[in-house]
């Protein structure tokens, strides 16, 4: 977790949740199924001290890095070791960000059963706030932007699909997020039990294990999966 996701709000719609200044140049798009290294809206304080919706790409690279090679490898930052990593430290204490995300897939293979995916999205059809970091690297073709969300135990109900789930943030917390500084302890507190149980768990077709499929289909409810994989299958 989270290796994959959906956020497809506009530009527009997200400069006005966020109260974020859009330098996106138009350049948003919907995507349903995000994987490692795409492009992603972020809001992050900018240079010049205000709120800014920007395009990164998924996966942070240090500024340190002699390449961004190694960017799907950095897609996820722990929060039990973000505050101490080489890679990650630096950005979180000074430039951390919200993902923005309509909800995220997990896949989950119970015994005599295939794999099956599930969607995670808030059950009131409300935005999602990942926390996240993010760095600017410099190369050969100009400044890469680039960010990594933080992942944290997981809790209630999403536990049974997945053990790790995004840091969430709620609405309350997210100019403290952003703020330089502060708690490490507290910036990293998952939310409470009673929010996440707003999260539902909804299972989805498998065509959202290819990453070239993309499209509102692939959040769409379907009956969980209960056929055997074939060697599992019995005569007797």
């Amino acid at each position: 977790m989270c290796g994959r996701y959906a956020t497809t709000r506009s530009a527009g719609d997200l400069s006005v949740l966020f109260e974020s200044a859009d330098e996106t140049a138009g350049a948003l798009v919907a995507d349903h199924n995000v994987a490692p290294t795409d492009p992603v809206p972020l809001v992050r304080v900018s240079p010049a001290g205000h709120r800014a919706l920007s395009l990164g790409r998924w996966g942070l690279v240090p500024p340190w890095s002699r390449s961004p090679a190694g960017a799907a490898r950095m897609i996820n930052a722990r929060v039990e070791t973000v505050a101490t990593s080489r890679a990650y430290a630096p950005a979180f204490a000074r430039r951390r960000c919200l993902v923005p995300a309509d909800g995220w897939y997990e896949w989950v293979r119970r015994p005599g059963e295939a794999k099956q995916p599930y969607y995670l999205t808030p059950l009131d059809g409300s935005v999602l706030a990942f926390a996240g970091i993010w760095s600017v690297w410099d190369g050969p073709g100009g400044a890469l932007l680039t960010c990594s969300v933080l992942t944290t135990t997981a809790l209630g109900e999403l536990a049974e699909v997945h053990d790790r789930m995004p840091l969430l943030l709620p609405p309350e917390r997210w100019a403290s997020w952003l703020g330089g500084g502060g708690d490490a302890a507290e910036l990293l507190v998952p939310p409470p039990l009673d929010w996440l149980a707003g999260i539902e768990v909804r299972p989805v077709g498998p065509a959202v294990g290819d990453v070239r499929n993309d499209g509102p289909e692939l959040t769409a409810r379907v009956p969980p999966t209960r056929h055997p994989e074939p060697e599992d299958m019995r005569l007797f």
